[in-house]
């Protein structure tokens, strides 16, 4: 899982699939650091964040052209489970095997991060557990890979690293249903970006449900 893989190399194996999704995070890293390099400033919003992100970055025709991102991404989609909806997900996005598979697509859930309860039953860590990683464990959020993202927006200024590891003794004390066989474990397939992890969960169906974390900082662009 550390090293970054090409996907043109696999075709229908895991591999494939975990090399492409590899990419697509590398290119949603390209398109913070441009927000970075440009200045944008954002509100204190979950939503509002992932709008800007999606609407000037990941679904603005000259921004892929210029990373070459070419990803089918849709923003806030429903998600069906036996045609019943089971909830409205951040982003989703379809693998490029997906003309032949309509099932192939990875999810994204965004969840905002602050310094407030770090350690507690409530407060933001915990609600990236509870609202974030559960969705997934429980089926609320399925997908027929089981690979699947979160991402951070980090709101206040804090040490991200030692947050992480604030974010793995919620999971392990509040959240045991969480079935964690992997914490959040750093990652180094992104170049040049610290704050990339992975952990591994057991879902309903004793699947293994495989998670990539990123972690965005926005401390110095969050809107007064």
């Amino acid at each position: 899982m550390l090293r970054p893989l090409d996907p043109s190399a696999f075709l229908e194996s895991e591999d494939f699939y975990i090399a492409e999704f590899e990419s697509l995070l590398t290119k949603i890293v390209c398109c913070y650091k441009m927000m970075i390099d440009n200045g944008d400033t954002v509100p204190n919003k979950e939503e509002k964040i992932r709008d800007i992100l999606y609407n000037k970055y990941l679904n603005d025709n000259k921004v892929c052209n210029q990373i070459g991102l070419d990803f089918d991404i849709a923003c806030e989609p429903a998600v069906y489970i036996n045609g019943e909806c089971s909830g409205y997900v951040d982003l989703k996005i379809y693998s490029k095997n997906s003309l032949s598979d309509k099932s192939a697509y990875y999810i994204i859930e965004c969840k905002r991060l602050d310094n407030q309860n770090l350690k507690g039953k409530t407060g933001l860590n915990a609600k990236y557990v509870d609202d974030g990683i559960m969705r997934f464990v429980n089926g609320r959020y399925p997908t027929n890979k089981y690979l699947n993202g979160m991402i951070g927006f980090v709101v206040e200024r804090m040490d991200i690293s030692t947050n992480v590891t604030n974010i793995n003794y919620v999971l392990n004390k509040y959240f045991l249903n969480a079935n964690t066989e992997t914490v959040l474990t750093s990652l180094d397939f992104i170049k040049d970006f610290q704050y990339q992890y992975y952990s591994l969960h057991k879902g309903t169906d004793n699947k293994k449900i495989q998670l990539y974390h990123l972690m965005l900082d926005f401390s110095k662009n969050v809107e007064n």
